[in-house]
């Protein structure tokens, strides 16, 4: 099965609650994986806040995205 991400709420700081294709729901906290150029740009809270589901996915304007299975192997 390949891992969707159906749903996201933005809950606070950096965290979103993600559900997914298999049923599996949960919060990650993504504070520490925003480094490198392609992430820094979300360390400022109002552009994170932005994300979109693309590709089945968490998605940015910038072009920045996390693979759904880093996703749900890190929700809490």
């Amino acid at each position: 099965m390949f891992i969707h991400v159906n749903h996201a709420e933005y809950i606070e700081e950096y965290k979103v609650r993600l559900f997914f294709n298999d049923g599996a729901t949960g919060i990650i906290d993504l504070s520490s994986e925003l480094y490198g150029e392609i992430f820094e740009p979300l360390k400022n809270i109002a552009f994170f806040k932005s994300f979109k589901l693309e590709g089945h996915t968490l998605a940015w304007s910038n072009g920045a995205d996390f693979a759904p299975e880093f996703l749900r192997e890190h929700i809490g």
